[in-house]
């Protein structure tokens, strides 16, 4: 009979080892970056305008409407005082021969170039002889009489300027007997024959003064 066939040992079977899990790999951290220093500029404060104070409006100069000049130019002493005798008005006392002139612009108002007074009757719209009155562009009526001459081309309605030559004084009228002079009257436009308004209404004094000084003050009527 047949010997048996050994049969073949079976080998044990290994057990498996565990495999090792990879321990994870400890990488070196990433480093932060450092954080960046930014600079920020340091705010300028804004410059303080400093409040200029406004310098105040001078006000403009104030010019005369109206130019005036001293109705007499002479080489000789020139007189005259404050007060007047019996009404308002100025006896400028002169040289013959001294020139009345325009005190300001204005039109020719009246004439006279003939001497009609006479000392028997007196009348007084006649009293001052050769005589010339200019209404000023001021509206102020102004009268120079006792004249021993009329400028040529004086005449009514005639315009003239300031300083503008009227006629020479002299004694015509009833300064035959005082001392030469120009009899200067300031008033309200009036007619030639007015004699009582023409000869003055306010005193001519402060205004002869004023334009002797260079000073242009315009008269004030009532």
């Amino acid at each position: 009979m047949p010997s048996a066939t050994p049969s073949a040992t079976a080998r044990p079977t290994e057990t498996p080892q565990p495999t090792s899990t990879p321990s994870p790999t400890n990488a070196p951290p990433t480093p932060t970056p450092a954080p960046t220093a930014t600079h920020t500029p340091t705010p300028i404060p804004a410059a303080t305008a400093t409040p200029v104070r406004a310098r105040p409006t001078q006000p403009a100069p104030q010019v005369a409407a109206f130019h005036y000049v001293f109705p007499v130019r002479s080489e000789g002493k020139i007189s005259y005082g404050r007060f007047h005798h019996d009404y308002p008005a100025a006896d400028i006392f002169c040289p013959i021969g001294s020139q009345f002139v325009a005190p300001t612009d204005g039109v020719v108002d009246f004439v006279s170039r003939e001497d009609l007074w006479d000392p028997g009757t007196d009348d007084p719209a006649v009293r001052g002889g050769l005589s010339v009155a200019i209404v000023g562009d001021d509206g102020v009526r102004y009268y120079g009489s006792h004249l021993s001459q009329v400028a040529d081309g004086i005449e009514p309605g005639v315009r003239v300027s300031a300083g503008q030559l009227l006629g020479l004084t002299g004694k015509s009228g009833n300064a035959e007997s005082t001392d030469p002079h120009l009899h200067f009257g300031i008033s309200h436009p009036t007619t030639p024959d007015d004699w009582q308004v023409r000869r003055g209404e306010i005193p001519p004094y402060n205004y002869l003064r004023a334009w002797q000084r260079g000073e242009d003050m315009t008269p004030k009527l009532p």
